[in-house]
């Protein structure tokens, strides 16, 4: 074999191995950083990638994949001073492989940092109450300062949880003896919106049956005077005779009782009951 030939298959070997130095298989979860004499060059992404050989080196393999701090307690007092223990935990990832291989040294470490702060500094522009109700608002609040500071070092903040919200023993008493004067007090004004709702009742029926009463008794006078009316109408309208002979009548009859009477001797009848007789005489010769 030649020299040529061995000088051939020797660049040949020598190219090949070139190439498979340069090729770099890099998995979906994963970047991986380039470095060429120390600096950073470039970001190998999901694939098949090349670099130089012998110049550049895979410096960094970092996951892309989400990660969940571990869950961390925080103490923090709350704008109504009171001293509060809570629990929480941050889902991230990682978006810039540069940033966080060359921005930052302990990536975790940061974070945890971060959180505290931020924590400790929304808790404590709120009150207590707020922190039992508006925890989803909370989380938004962190989520977003922590956003805010962790781009700087290429990672993405994509959840915040409040796991647990805990205070000490006494707050504890202090809080549920609070909470018992409260239902103490929900309960008073239960109680004396319902005594006022049963006088507003009462006044109610009793303000009814007045009413109806008047419009009984208002009926009743119209009945009168419609009877009366009709009574009046009837003695226009030729019923006078009829009523002159009833009176007459009634008169008579009261003569005969008294002149029935043992105790009657003598009878002196006035001059108008003399002319009742004679008018009731001539009605039943009408008659």
């Amino acid at each position: 074999m030649s020299i040529t030939a061995i000088i051939f298959i020797v660049a040949t070997l020598l190219a090949i191995v070139l190439i498979l130095m340069g090729a770099k298989i890099v998995p979906q979860s994963e970047n991986h950083v380039v470095e060429r004499f120390g600096k950073y060059t470039k970001t190998l992404k999901a694939g098949l990638n090349f670099i130089l050989p012998i110049l550049d080196r895979v410096a960094r393999k970092l996951s892309i994949l989400e990660k969940q701090l571990p869950e961390k307690p925080h103490d923090v007092i709350t704008r109504d001073n009171v001293t509060i223990l809570i629990t929480n935990t941050i889902f991230f990832k990682i978006i810039d492989a540069a940033k966080a291989s060359y921005r930052i040294n302990d990536l975790e470490s940061a974070i945890n940092n971060a959180v505290t702060g931020t924590v400790r500094s929304i808790i404590g522009s709120i009150e207590f109450d707020e922190v039992q109700s508006h925890r989803d608002q909370i989380n938004k609040k962190i989520r977003s300062s922590l956003e805010e500071t962790c781009m700087d070092w290429g990672v993405d903040i994509t959840r915040t949880e409040i796991l647990d919200v805990t205070v000490d023993e006494s707050t504890r008493k202090a809080m549920q003896q609070q909470i018992n004067a409260e239902r103490e007090r929900r309960a008073a004004v239960m109680e004396a919106e319902g005594k006022k709702k049963s006088v507003e009742l009462n006044a109610d029926a009793e303000l009814y049956t007045a009413q109806k009463q008047a419009d009984a008794k208002r009926l009743l006078a119209d009945a009168d005077a419609y009877a009366t009316k009709t009574i009046a109408e009837a003695i226009n309208n030729e019923g006078a005779a009829a009523v002159q002979f009833e009176i007459q009548k009634r008169q008579v009859e009261a003569i005969g009782q008294l002149s029935s009477s043992d105790n009657s001797k003598v009878i002196l009848l006035p001059n108008d009951i003399i002319d009742a007789l004679s008018s009731a005489k001539s009605l039943f010769r009408k008659q």
